[in-house]
């Protein structure tokens, strides 16, 4: 039976992977990692980052996936409130921390693999200074106890202050296997068979590639191919190398692939592929029927939030019959539709979206920024989203309680970016939110109004950001108020801002 991995065409034997896994783990164990702790991964789509989290099931630990993008002071935000034990990556990130010094974890690299480098152009070299994991696994024996219920990942999303919050799933002898739920989720939601091959050149650090991956591994009968970063003529030509018959894309990268001239299209032999699931970012009419007429109906759209998992799925059919709706509740679980009085809404009438799936068991905030006051009804949660149902049992999403971003995929939370531009002395107000944009779903527009005496423009104020927040975080548009609308309350009226942006769209996120 074929189960082995690919990075970058490089294979690696199910055997060898697990062997690995099992070493690094005894590693793991050196440094006092055990139950309940946590391990933070800073690393480029690489094997190596499944290996070390299949070895945190060895030792009972939390995995923490970090956003390379982010700058210094988020991820030493994340392993201060993760209480990270150690904190691996690939030397090009990592060697602009010192531990003991920016944070408490150890810190243990590897050489940015030749794969990464060629895409990402970076040094692979480790500096002075830092500890080489790979010279560590060369006398490391492998653990001999079974793996321990699966903690999982230790996801990070912001809150309204922007603060991350940690989703840390609680284990207790009723709490479910996450493992297990992987290799459920691998037929009842990927719909794999012995022999598939599944392709992702998303980000790890995402939770849903990185959830698909741990499906595929979990499984035990799929190959799983890892590229280290999309590149839309080579997606078609790796899915005829390699005969990928599942992938995991998003809007954005359907959109890039849209682009290319049919004279590349027509180039590679795609017909190997038969299921692509997006996540995410909401899916576009256009793009959706353009690549369904494209590839043919193989396309599946999947809702879902950190703190809960996958919730929706639709078929390229379904969706259709039903343009708009992001598919029906997964086997086993329910979708109540509750008004702002706690009230239960009939079919068709939009409110809070509250989900019950207890595939992978329930979960608590990491601080007191995650306080779940408000999110829970009648064994329900909810993450701020508004939809409705429809007669069929369809869910729509219509808008969005909370004022998040999602562009190209990642979560982006306005809070964190105003408070870090409120102190540019230049800025006197500002707010922060999405617009449409047909390449990443969402584009970050920032409103200011400026100090008495002072103007701003767009390449200050992104230079100004730079070194505070993610890159990917900075704003791409600056609008310029004289006065920045207020409720009666004081407090700004972002929507009045927003929507003239999403009018004539056909969609409100």
């Amino acid at each position: 039976m074929k189960n082995d991995l690919y990075f970058e065409g490089h294979k690696t034997k199910r055997e060898d992977y697990l062997n690995r896994a099992k070493r690094y783990a005894s590693i793991l164990k050196s440094y006092g990692v055990g139950e309940d702790d946590s391990v933070a991964l800073l690393f480029r789509n690489d094997t190596v980052y499944l290996e070390l989290t299949q070895a945190c099931r060895y030792v009972g630990a939390y995995y923490v996936t970090l956003n390379w993008h982010a700058s210094g002071a988020e991820i030493v935000d994340i392993l201060e409130d993760s209480k990270a034990k150690v904190l691996i990556g690939h030397s090009d990130l990592t060697e602009k921390f010192k531990a003991g010094a920016d944070f408490s974890a150890a810190l243990l690299s590897i050489p940015t693999p030749q794969q990464v480098v060629d895409k990402y152009k970076v040094d692979p070299a480790l500096a002075q200074g830092q500890e080489n994991l790979f010279d560590l696994l060369k006398t490391a024996l492998p653990v001999e106890t079974e793996p321990l219920k699966s903690r999982g990942l230790l996801a990070y999303t912001s809150g309204s202050t922007g603060r991350p919050k940690g989703i840390r799933r609680e284990v207790n002898p009723d709490s479910p296997d996450q493992y297990e739920t992987y290799k459920m989720l691998a037929s009842a939601l990927m719909m794999l068979k012995p022999g598939d091959r599944f392709y992702t050149s998303a980000p790890l650090y995402h939770s849903a590639p990185m959830a698909l991956s741990g499906f595929c591994l979990a499984a035990g009968y799929a190959e799983l191919y890892i590229a280290a970063k999309f590149d839309p003529e080579g997606f078609l030509a790796d899915i005829e190398r390699y005969s990928i018959t599942h992938c995991y894309i998003v809007p954005t990268m359907m959109v890039r692939l849209l682009k290319l001239p049919d004279s590349v299209r027509a180039k590679y032999d795609t017909s190997s592929l038969r299921f692509g699931i997006s996540t995410g970012s909401a899916w576009p009419q256009d793009v959706k029927q353009a690549m369904i007429e494209w590839f043919g109906p193989i396309f599946y759209e999947a809702y879902g939030a950190s703190e809960i998992g996958f919730i929706t799925l639709i078929s390229s059919e379904e969706a259709i019959q039903k343009p708009g709706s992001v598919g029906k509740i997964l086997q086993g679980g329910s979708i109540k539709i509750i008004d702002d009085n706690q009230n239960e809404l009939p079919i068709g009438e939009a409110g809070s979206i509250y989900v019950r799936l207890n595939q992978f068991g329930d979960f608590k905030y990491s601080n007191a920024d995650g306080d779940l006051k408000g999110q829970r009804y009648d064994g329900h949660t909810t993450v701020g989203d508004v939809g409705y149902l429809d007669e069929d049992g369809y869910l729509y999403i219509s808008d969005r309680k909370k004022d998040m971003i999602i562009s190209g995929g990642a979560n982006i939370f306005p809070a964190e970016i105003e408070a870090a531009l409120i102190e540019m002395p230049e800025v006197f107000d500002c707010a922060v939110f999405g617009i449409p944009n047909t390449e990443f779903g969402e584009m970050v527009v920032a409103a200011v109004q400026c100090a008495a005496g002072h103007g701003l423009n767009l390449e200050d104020m992104q230079t100004y950001l730079s070194d505070k927040i993610a890159r990917f975080k900075i704003p791409q548009q600056l609008d310029l108020h004289d006065q920045l609308p207020r409720e009666d309350s004081g407090k700004i009226f972002k929507q009045r801002l927003r929507a003239p942006y999403w009018e004539n769209t056909g969609r409100n996120i």
